[in-house]
């Protein structure tokens, strides 16, 4: 039996065995806690992998195991989920690295595999983490920024709500910093809203915002000439001294904007002049 072949039934007939081994040494590196699902399901790739490894050794395969790869991409789109940094996964790869290239060349060692064939299994074992490493860094990033546009999504969504107070009547809170895309995103998203409500009065209140500059204001003007072009009068409210100052800076002339101290104030006055 040559010593390849020994080296590929050791690998094939003891993965499980061989398995184990390796990972309870990549924690001990490791030092830090490790969920048992994980380290359950390193147990079965490696398994797996190892017997792959043993089939590759005797036909110098140099393809990677579909299983690695699936698992790799797992890591990634699991630590993403739960908000985790991709770097907590890399720190896993260097003991990983060693602990492997360490057994197998034990085990090649003992069947006594040539200089140059050992370090070919080296090269192939740190391919396939250099590979793991990709894979899972690339599913991080794009689970990550999926679930980036999810939250952009509900954050846009949140920031420009048209609040029905009344028949006719809608409220539309700002609250925050208001900027470009900000404003841009009240006319894309709230004016629909005013237009499908079938709103004839939309109150909007100032008291939540925290700072507004000259072009952020026009751009409110801008929002309130639109809706008077749909027919809905606007009212402002919760006008501060120091956003109404920025108005005037910007040449922003809210003198045909009706305004009042409160949203309570305002739908008095809507009341009462009904």
């Amino acid at each position: 039996m040559n010593s390849f072949k020994a080296v590929a039934i050791e690998l094939q007939q003891n993965a499980e065995e061989i398995s184990k081994e390796m990972v309870e040494k990549i924690l001990d590196k490791i030092g830090m806690e490790i969920p048992q699902s994980d380290i359950d399901r390193a147990i079965i790739v490696y398994t797996e992998y190892l017997g792959f490894l043993g089939d590759s050794i005797q036909s110098f395969d140099e393809t990677t195991p579909e299983a690695l790869l699936e698992w790799s991409r797992n890591n990634g789109e699991r630590e993403a989920a739960k908000g985790g940094r991709v770097s907590d996964i890399i720190l896993r790869y260097p003991p990983t690295r060693l602990v492997f290239i360490d057994k197998i060349a034990e085990i090649c060692l003992k069947h006594d595999l040539k200089v140059k064939d050992i370090l070919w299994v080296n090269k192939k074992i740190n391919n396939m983490l250099d590979i793991s490493i990709s894979e899972t860094v690339f599913a991080f990033e794009k689970q990550n920024s999926k679930l980036m546009k999810e939250v952009q999504d509900e954050v846009n969504t949140l920031s420009a709500p048209v609040v029905p107070v009344q028949e006719n009547i809608s409220v539309l809170p700002l609250v925050g910093k208001m900027d470009h895309d900000r404003a841009t995103l009240i006319m894309e998203k709230a004016i629909p809203k005013i237009a499908k409500q079938k709103t004839r009065c939309l109150i909007i209140d100032f008291s939540g915002i925290v700072t507004i500059d000259a072009t952020i204001a026009k751009h409110i003007f801008d929002i309130h000439n639109v809706l008077r072009l749909l027919g809905v009068d606007s009212i402002a409210t919760g006008m501060r001294a120091e956003l109404a100052q920025a108005a005037v800076e910007g040449g922003v002339n809210f003198s045909s904007i009706k305004t009042f101290s409160t949203v309570k104030q305002a739908i008095e006055s809507i009341n009462s002049n009904s």
